[in-house]
């Protein structure tokens, strides 16, 4: 029994060495001694033998179980939010209104001013993207109408108006066209209202008498 310990032991080592090695292995065989005993072999038995199967030895490696890759989610739950849209109050609104009408500013500067009124009010209907910057830019430029740097500023102000908002040019440009119409014809109804003769009021009724026809 021992002998056939050993070499049971001496077959594992055997194997160990061989798993080692490369993939390719040799043929093990199982000889019988004369004594009663047990041999291995890479050889065939020279008497009594069997070959014995081949088992591939594996390094000593522990499989780990490999976690899917994370999913990228989103951190919100519900659609992104624009940010909020930052219009000037109803006081300052005023206050640009009273501006575009001064003496003081020449016709450009004027036109500018009431450009700023315009954008103003797209901005409160939820036009563009507005921010506080943005409006300080733009008071900015209001208040150098009356200086030297005037066309400069403009250029500043309606460069970040196309930036805030790609659309508010065109929308500018219809909105003087609907206020130019307006006002023809407002002009047009007061003409006419002057053209026309004044009535005439009819002369008090006397008693007894016909119909009541206008004074003379």
């Amino acid at each position: 029994m021992r002998q056939e310990h050993r070499a049971w032991a001496r077959l594992a080592i055997f194997f160990l060495m061989v798993g080692m090695g490369t993939a390719a292995q040799a043929q093990v065989w199982k000889c019988k001694q004369r004594d009663g005993g047990v041999s291995f072999s890479d050889v065939p038995c020279p008497g009594a033998g069997e070959p014995v199967e081949q088992r591939r030895l594996q390094s000593n490696v522990a499989d780990a179980p490999r976690l899917p890759p994370p999913e990228n989610k989103p951190a919100a739950s519900g659609p992104a939010q624009p940010p909020a849209n930052d219009c000037p109050g109803d006081l300052e609104l005023r206050n640009m209104e009273t501006r575009a009408n001064s003496s003081s500013l020449g016709d450009r500067e004027r036109a500018f001013m009431q450009d700023e009124i315009r954008r103003v009010r797209q901005c409160r209907k939820g036009q563009g993207r507005y921010t506080a910057e943005d409006w300080a830019l733009s008071r900015q430029a209001q208040e150098a109408q009356s200086s030297s740097n005037a066309e400069k500023e403009r250029l500043r102000a309606e460069g970040m108006h196309s930036a805030a908002d790609p659309l508010e040019g065109e929308r500018i440009v219809r909105q003087r066209e609907s206020e130019a119409l307006a006002a023809r014809n407002q002009a047009r109804m007061e003409r006419r209202r002057a053209q026309q003769p004044p009535l005439t009021p009819p002369c008090p009724a006397k008693p007894g008498s016909g119909p009541v026809a206008p004074c003379r």
